[in-house]
């Protein structure tokens, strides 16, 4: 029993660490040229993309975007007939950004507030899977003040501030049996308050391309005193954990973009980015009460992975912008670590969206991302949980301009 305990207790992680929770929707032109942005300095969105682009904006400006984020997943273990799919509940990563400075100044000032990680996975409280996650609901929400500086009349440079606000309520049952005869469960909550950083250097070169290069710093989401709540017979309270102590990083991300302009009306974009998930080499928790349950190490031995994403906008009019993405991201997650609550696997992106720009000042945007996750089989090194997940998502989003 002290043995499927501490598997219980060393798999459970405080933030996502997969593609599934790392959320790219920080603008919604982007969003519908597959992500890409880079390599552009499209809207008031350099400040997360490209901070050095800012100061190539022709106008200051304000935006707000919102998605929603329909997932669904199914799962049918190994030597069973049976699928289980999770429960439907829909996660609305946020982003809003604001330019401010005179354009024909070469220092610009700019701010975004936004949502990098986060997502909803529920299923049904008794599904196979149960002991491994019931539920989990994450939020990171970054805040981020940008400096953009042209060094040059083809050369810009940027960098920002992150203040990284964290909060996470992961459930899953565990093997106890109560009175009644269900099984106990166990709920850790908790919230981080951190740093990081954003820089770029965006360039014009002479022959039309512009180049943009940016670096995202790793974020060590630190939980303190996050709380352990345990449904279990009152004989048991006394030697389970009440609180838990865990830092965990959040990986950096370097990305390479360009920017080709077949024509005035015509812009297209394309991504390298690197995301630098060997920070993640395992999972420890430090716990206030020891009796059950000692600290946990648990090995997790991700690995570096890269998304390629390509996209394309045309103006057709003054009124009118159409935009389609494409993109193929590749999972860290190494066989052996496939877990129910991060179900990743490689994944194609599909994206389309429209611009209306029904006045000089004011503008909406709409996108589309499709996502389609490879099936992938396996057996979770720690759990034990073996058979195949397979996971699409639907992702509208729309967001207002204004230009001032």
């Amino acid at each position: 029993m002290k043995k499927i305990l501490l598997s219980f207790l060393m798999v459970i992680p405080v933030w996502g660490f997969s593609q599934s929770f790392q959320v790219n929707l920080q603008g919604q032109k982007q969003t519908a040229m597959g992500g890409a942005g880079t390599g552009v300095a499209m809207d008031e969105a350099s400040v997360f993309f490209n901070p050095g682009a800012v100061s190539f904006l022709k106008q200051n400006g304000v935006q707000g975007g919102i998605n929603g984020i329909m997932l669904k997943t199914a799962f049918s273990q190994t030597g069973s007939n049976l699928t289980e799919h999770n429960q439907n509940k829909l996660p609305t990563p946020f982003a809003a950004y604001a330019v401010f400075g005179s354009p024909e100044n070469r220092l610009r000032f700019g701010i975004g507030v936004y949502t990098p990680f986060g997502g909803a996975m529920h299923w049904d409280p008794n599904w196979t899977g149960k002991y491994a996650v019931t539920s989990l609901d994450l939020q990171a929400i970054y805040i981020q003040p940008t400096l953009s500086l042209k060094i040059s009349d083809n050369i810009g440079i940027g960098g920002g501030l992150v203040y990284s606000l964290g909060k996470v309520d992961l459930q899953r049952a565990i093997p106890i049996t109560l009175n009644n005869g269900e099984s106990s469960t166990a709920q850790l909550k908790g919230t981080s308050k951190d740093f990081g950083w954003n820089a770029g250097i965006y360039v014009k070169t002479l022959s039309g391309i512009s180049i943009g290069l940016t670096h995202r710093s790793k974020v060590n989401a630190t939980v303190k005193d996050g709380d352990a709540n345990f449904n279990i017979p009152d004989a048991l309270r006394s030697t389970f954990p009440t609180k838990f102590n865990a830092t965990l990083p959040l990986p950096a991300t370097s990305t390479l973009g360009f920017g080709f302009y077949p024509s005035e009306k015509t812009t297209i974009a394309l991504d390298i980015n690197w995301v630098q998930w060997h920070v993640y080499k395992d999972l420890s928790f430090d716990y206030d009460n020891n009796a059950r349950i000692p600290d946990t190490h648990s090995p997790r031995n991700y690995k570096d992975a890269a998304t390629f994403r390509l996209g394309i906008e045309n103006k057709a009019n003054s009124f009118l912008a159409l935009r389609a993405g494409i993109g193929y991201a590749l999972t860290p997650v190494s066989d052996g670590y496939v877990t129910p609550e991060v179900p990743d696997a490689n994944r194609l992106l599909l994206s389309a969206g429209i611009g209306l720009k029904p006045s000089e000042r004011f503008g909406v945007d709409f996108s589309f991302l499709y996502e389609n996750v490879i099936a992938r089989s396996g057996t979770n090194i720690e759990t034990g949980l073996s058979g195949t997940f397979k996971t699409v998502a639907y992702i509208p989003g729309v967001a207002l301009s204004y230009k001032f």
